[in-house]
């Protein structure tokens, strides 16, 4: 019999949309295929069986779920996508030299702190979550620990990127969290820092407003996030607060006064030109 012929490289993503690739090209599976690929992707140590089969099939008896992971597993057609030594019974995994994109970005996290600030690693794959959309409970608590754990990755990049002097880069890098969580405040706090390092303060009050604007409009009402600190101390600093209270921000600082646009809008410049801050 002939042997068949080892498959071109393969890949499995599973940020921001799920796809498998050979060779390049996309294969496409029926649903419980694609499932099964996904949480072997998501879960990269062997999964047992039973339990394989009960997550992604939950409720249906063990002998019928059982039953539908063969079938989806045969139904993926792509050769030594899985590592399987010819035994149904033993543990399912995807094959060792599979590439998954969760995979690179966990590596991308964990070498992150290790990278010189004089360097650019592509943080693109820090910028989706884990299958948005897909509401089975085993994607649940992976996706969350991803997201935390790319989060606070960036959020720590753009410190130490401010630190080093490059501002344009950290404030990027905060962004890219702000984007993906608006509503966390340890990344407002990064870009926040980011703009103040740079000594944009007109930006950073901007900033700071549409975050308790956010939030006013989630809680219904003040909402302290104790990000006020971060700004420069001024002796007026009270006295502004006290007496010309803003209507969408506690922020008054020396130098900003607030204009109003042809569409209501209230905007925050500095008077005279900007205003040199200082770096923490």
């Amino acid at each position: 019999m002939m042997q068949a012929h080892s498959a071109g490289p393969r890949r499995v993503t599973v940020l921001g949309s799920f796809t498998l690739t050979v060779d390049g090209a996309t294969v496409p599976l029926g649903v419980d295929s694609r499932r099964l690929v996904a949480y072997l992707a998501v879960h990269p140590r062997p999964q047992e069986r039973p339990a394989l089969a009960a997550d992604l099939w939950p409720g249906v008896p063990i002998l019928a779920a059982a039953r539908l992971l063969a079938d989806a597993a045969a139904a993926v057609g792509v050769p030594e996508l899985f590592d399987e030594d010819g035994d149904e019974a033993a543990p399912c995994a995807l094959a060792a030299d599979v590439e998954v994109d969760l995979a690179d970005a966990m590596g991308l996290v964990r070498a992150l702190p290790d990278i010189p600030t004089s360097h650019d690693p592509d943080v693109a794959l820090l910028s989706a979550d884990i299958l948005p959309g897909w509401t089975a409970s085993w994607i649940a608590v992976e996706r969350e620990r991803f997201r935390q754990l790319r989060l606070h990755a960036l959020e720590e990049r753009s410190l130490r990127l401010a630190s080093a002097g490059r501002y344009d880069e950290a404030v990027a890098m905060a962004q890219t969290a702000v984007q993906a969580a608006p509503s966390r405040e340890s990344a407002r706090r990064a870009l926040i820092e980011a703009h103040l390092a740079q000594g944009n303060i007109a930006a950073a009050v901007a900033e700071y407003d549409d975050y308790q604007e956010l939030l006013r409009s989630s809680v219904g009402g003040p909402a302290p996030s104790g990000l006020e600190a971060l700004f420069p101390p001024s002796p007026v600093w009270p006295v502004l607060r006290a007496r010309r209270p803003m209507p969408r921000s506690a922020v008054q600082l020396p130098g900003l006064r607030s204009v109003r646009g042809a569409s209501g809008a209230t905007r925050r410049l500095v008077a005279g030109g900007s205003v040199p801050g200082t770096s923490r």
